[in-house]
């Protein structure tokens, strides 16, 4: 990875508590330990998470999104992230949950909650990013892609504000008094890996863990092919970090649980990282392998 001084910063978007440890933690303990600015927004509190812990079952929405703020304090202070904020303060959206259709697709579910994030008005949630961005200046913007990754519908409208929100930062006539405007340099989209999401369903085979059937290897339009891929952020010395933020999130993560069990296979992939597509802005340096760094040949002296 290139130098990294404390010119570099990053603003991170994420829906819900342990977002950010299952798809950017290697990225944010990376960036944090190399000095970098290190910003991360979480648009809800994740009340509608499913509980793991059986001791847990009887929380509330209200009680487990309590909860995770704590689980969330817990993974930051691994990572070394100290400048976090919910998106409006906390509460102010509500985790939307989530349902399946008949062919096993993410869609809203039937009983959106009062103040479910799916249903924010776009232009107020994206105002409450545009004073974030005025604020830090971040030179790299991550989120979700326009399908939220999955189809989570708080994904979604995380990658909605955040889109919005970084155009409206960088217009000088937009809400003044938000701050002076901004213009994001580069805009990544945090993506699976396709590379460790392939030898780790090999690995899951020979372990006896089918969790997708004949879709564990087939093309899949959450999954991009290798040439997308712009960036990935190896794992490397910061694996370990990056597990036991993961695992601090632990209504949510069962280490024993199959899904856990292979998405630990992918991180433990020699080579593993978490990989990026390009969204906006500058792009990446061409080259015929994917960057190892969300700045590369950004100019982030100012």
């Amino acid at each position: 990875m290139a130098h990294v001084t404390a010119n570099n910063r990053l603003l991170m978007v994420h829906a819900h508590p342990d977002d950010e440890s299952s798809q950017s933690s290697a990225t944010l303990s990376r960036y944090v330990a190399s000095g970098a600015q290190v910003t991360l927004v979480t648009c809800t509190l994740g009340e509608r998470g499913e509980i793991l812990v059986p001791d847990w079952t009887h929380f509330s929405p209200a009680e487990l999104g309590a909860h995770r703020i704590e689980e969330l304090a817990s993974a930051l202070r691994i990572m070394g992230v100290t400048d976090h904020m919910w998106l409006g303060g906390a509460g102010t959206y509500h985790d939307t949950g989530m349902s399946t259709d008949d062919k096993g697709r993410v869609i809203p579910p039937d009983d959106v909650p009062e103040g479910a994030f799916w249903n924010a008005d776009l232009l107020e949630a994206a105002n409450h990013l545009v004073e974030v961005i005025r604020s830090r200046r971040p030179q790299v913007l991550s989120t979700y892609d326009p399908n939220g990754n999955y189809g989570h519908p708080d994904h979604i409208q995380a990658h909605r504000v955040a889109m919005y929100a970084a155009q409206l930062a960088a217009v000088g006539a937009h809400r003044q008094d938000l701050g002076a405007p901004w213009q994001i340099s580069r805009i990544v989209w945090n993506t699976i890996n396709p590379s460790m999401w392939q030898e780790a369903a090999r690995l899951a085979k020979e372990e006896g863990i089918d969790l997708f059937g004949d879709r564990m290897e087939e093309p899949d339009v959450n999954r991009p092919s290798l040439d997308e891929v712009a960036a990935v952020v190896p794992y490397g010395e910061f694996l370990q970090q990056s597990t036991d933020a993961l695992l601090a999130h632990r209504s949510q993560v069962d280490p024993e649980q199959d899904f856990w069990r292979f998405y630990t296979m992918m991180r433990q992939i020699p080579s593993a990282g978490e990989a990026y597509l390009w969204a906006g802005g500058q792009p990446f340096p061409a080259s015929d392998t994917p960057a190892d760094d969300l700045f590369a040949g950004l100019d982030v002296s100012n």
